[in-house]
C-alpha cells in the first residue's frame, strides 16, 4: 500500500506543475483532464501527508522515551504516543478506503426511473411521494434536475416518471437507491382503517455521455403524434410527441411533455443513450453490474430493498438492516444518514475481498 501511496504523491506533485504549463493551459480540453485528475488524487495526497506526518511523530516520541524524563514529561510523551499510534491507525483505514477501486460511473449524473408498482391507486400516489423526495435531495445539494417523460393518471400520483439529475457525483450517491420500495400505510380512501402494503420500483441508471455511445441513425424509427393529456384530452393540436424504435434492441422511448417536437425528440434520444449505455455496460461487466430487470425485481409487495411504515412513522433498509425514525424528514429529502450508511457498508465489503 505504502508504494502506491508514494507513486500517487509523485503523481499528483507532476499533475500539478503540468497544470501550470502554459502549453497545456492552451488546450483546455487536456488542461481540464487533468485538472479532474489532480483534484480526485487530492484526498489521497492529503491523508497520506497526515498519515506520515503521525508515523514521524511516533517515531520522535519513541525516541524520547529511551531517554531518562522525569515522571510527569515521561507521561505526556506516552498519552502523546497513543493518541498519534491511534490517529495512524485511523489514517490507515482511511486510505484502505480511498484506494479502493473506484466505480467509473460514480462522477456522472444519474437518469432515475419511478414507476408505480402493486397498489392501484396507492402505488401512484407512492412514487409521486419517492419522486418529490428524490427531487427535495437533489435541491439540498444544489443539483439540477429535468423531467424526461411522465405519465400521470386521474387519481393522482404518478404512474412513471423519468427525470435527469445533471450532477457530477449523484450516481456515486443515489446508485443504491435501485430496487423495490414498499409503503405500508391506511388509504386514506380506506373506511375501515386497514393498513395496505404498495410498491413503486426505481432505476437509477449513469447517464451516458455523447461520447460513449453512438447510434446509427439507420437503427431508429421515429414516430410522431398528438400529444394528449389525462382523459383523453388534446394537450396541442400540432404533432409534437415523440416515439423512438432502436430496432436492434427494440427498446422504444416516448415523449410528449414538451409542446416542441424537437424537445421531446432531444429528450428521448437522452433516455435513449442512458439505457443502451446501460446494457453496454452490462454485456462488459456481466458479473458485477445488475440490469433493471435485477434492479427492481417485478414490483411484487414481497420484493423490496426498501419499506416506509406510515402508522410507526420510520424507514427500513433491508439490505443493510438499518432503521430510522424520522419519516416526514427522510421524505422530505434528508436521505444522507441512509446513503452514508449504504457507501460505508459497501466499502466494508469490498475492503473484506482485497
Amino acid at each position: 500500500m505504502l508504494d502506491k501511496l508514494e507513486f500517487i504523491e509523485s503523481k499528483y506533485e507532476e499533475l500539478g506543475q503540468k497544470l501550470s504549463d502554459p502549453e497545456i493551459i492552451a488546450d483546455q480540453d487536456v488542461w481540464r483532464k487533468y485538472v479532474k485528475e489532480h483534484a480526485h488524487l487530492e484526498p489521497i495526497v492529503n491523508q497520506y501527508k497526515a498519515f506520515k506526518k503521525a508515523e514521524q511523530g511516533i517515531e520522535e516520541s519513541k525516541e524520547m522515551l529511551q531517554d531518562k524524563l522525569d515522571k510527569d514529561f515521561k507521561e505526556m510523551v506516552e498519552l502523546e504516543l497513543s493518541q498519534l499510534t491511534e490517529e495512524k491507525e485511523k489514517l490507515e483505514e482511511s486510505l484502505r478506503v480511498l484506494l479502493l477501486p473506484k466505480d467509473p460511473n460514480d462522477d456522472k449524473g444519474v437518469m432515475v426511473e419511478i414507476r408505480a408498482g402493486a397498489g392501484g391507486s396507492e402505488a401512484a400516489l407512492f412514487a409521486g411521494e419517492l419522486y418529490r423526495m428524490y427531487t427535495r435531495y437533489a435541491e439540498r445539494n444544489g443539483w439540477k434536475y429535468e423531467v424526461m417523460s411522465s405519465n400521470i393518471p386521474d387519481m393522482g400520483g404518478i404512474k412513471e416518471i423519468i427525470f435527469l439529475i445533471d450532477a457530477d457525483g449523484a450516481y456515486s450517491k443515489l446508485k443504491y437507491e435501485s430496487g423495490v420500495h414498499r409503503v405500508q400505510r391506511i388509504p386514506a380512501t380506506e373506511s375501515g382503517g386497514r393498513i395496505h402494503t404498495s410498491t413503486a420500483t426505481v432505476a437509477v441508471l449513469p447517464e451516458a455521455e455523447d461520447v460513449e455511445i453512438e447510434i446509427n441513425q439507420n437503427d431508429l424509427r421515429v414516430d410522431v403524434y398528438r400529444s394528449s393529456g389525462n382523459g383523453g384530452q388534446s394537450v396541442n393540436t400540432t404533432d409534437s410527441a415523440v416515439r423512438i424504435t432502436h430496432v436492434p434492441t427494440g427498446l422504444v422511448v416516448t415523449c410528449q411533455d414538451e409542446k416542441s417536437q424537437l424537445k421531446n425528440k432531444d429528450k428521448a434520444m437522452k433516455i435513449l443513450k442512458t439505457r443502451l449505455y446501460e446494457i453496454e455496460q452490462d454485456k462488459q461487466n456481466a458479473e458485477q453490474a445488475e440490469n433493471r430487470k435485477s434492479q427492481v425485481g417485478t414490483g411484487d409487495r414481497s420484493e423490496r430493498i426498501r419499506t416506509y411504515n406510515y402508522p410507526q412513522g420510520r424507514i427500513t433498509d433491508h439490505r443493510i438492516n438499518m432503521t430510522v425514525y424520522k419519516l416526514e424528514e427522510f421524505l422530505d429529502g434528508g436521505l444522507d444518514d441512509m446513503i452514508d450508511a449504504l457507501t460505508t457498508t459497501d466499502q466494508a465489503e469490498k475492503l473484506k475481498m482485497q
